[in-house]
């Protein structure tokens, strides 16, 4: 279910612009590998190409007709250090996760709460590490439910080509539950709300933010996963990455990271 978003930024003066698109030199070129500090081409002329998916609050989601939320704060960052927009394509995280949306062009790099490990290191690159979370468990209040254990003959929702998916089908016939499977976020969160399932998995910081303006819900444990979120290139984009580590490299050492940070979650990281 594959949706379209566009995020403008404010428009440069239209000399200004061109002297930039022609100083990044912005040409398509979804082929051949780069190194740090090599030339640096997009998709589009202009714009920063960012796949995700929607809705991943506080991540990325739509507010006022536009996309909006941490990572797209973050992306913004590099975009403004290439001197060009930000544009966002919407579509599902399994083509994100496996590389195909890099690889066949769709997009510049993906930002979309994207858990670093091995399996998508062998489709895609990644910046260093951005944020830290653990999956939760999502439960509706009083349901008694506190933890895997309890939730043997039930069903447990999770979002499609996630590492909550992975990390609950890997404990599935431990515990006695079966899985179903959710296109998104909201989609998960609706139906443990509405009573369709028992429990849903997902990235702490999402389901706490659900949490917030849903009393009926409510988050009974974490489990110590260890992720770290990272922006994806297509593989061998080093010197895409490596401007990216510049970017939050520097944002993490003059605070705008941290301002960043705080307007989404409401307060300052504990570690970056």
């Amino acid at each position: 279910m594959a949706r379209r978003l566009t995020r403008a930024l404010t428009l440069l003066p239209a000399l200004a612009l061109a002297a930039t698109a022609a100083s990044c030199a912005e040409e398509v070129n979804t082929g051949g590998d780069t190194e740090a500090g090599g030339e640096i081409s997009l998709i589009k002329e202009g714009t920063l190409t960012t796949c995700t998916h929607l809705p991943y609050k506080p991540f990325q989601f739509t507010e006022g007709g536009k996309t909006v939320g941490f990572d797209v704060d973050l992306v913004d960052l590099v975009a403004e250090e290439l001197g060009v927009k930000q544009e966002i394509f919407d579509t599902s995280f399994e083509s994100i996760e496996s590389g195909a949306a890099l690889d066949t062009g769709q997009c510049d790099l993906a930002a979309a709460a994207i858990t670093i490990n091995e399996k998508r290191q062998r489709v895609m690159d990644f910046s260093e590490g951005y944020y830290d979370a653990n999956q939760a468990l999502l439960v509706k209040k009083g349901s008694g439910i506190s933890d895997l254990s309890d939730l043997k003959g039930k069903v447990l929702g999770v979002q499609l080509g996630t590492t909550g998916e992975a990390y609950a089908e890997e404990h599935k016939e431990e515990f006695g539950y079966t899985t179903r499977q959710f296109e998104d976020l909201a989609l998960l969160e609706t139906a443990v709300k509405t009573g369709q399932i028992a429990a849903g998995i997902n990235d702490n910081s999402v389901l706490y933010d659900f949490v917030k303006d849903n009393s009926d819900v409510e988050v009974t444990t974490e489990f110590e996963t260890g992720e770290k979120y990272g922006i994806a290139v297509r593989k061998g984009n080093g010197a895409l990455v490596a401007k990216i580590n510049e970017v939050l490299d520097a944002a993490k050492q003059d605070g705008r990271y941290d301002e960043i940070y705080e307007k989404w979650f409401g307060k300052k990281p504990e570690s970056k």
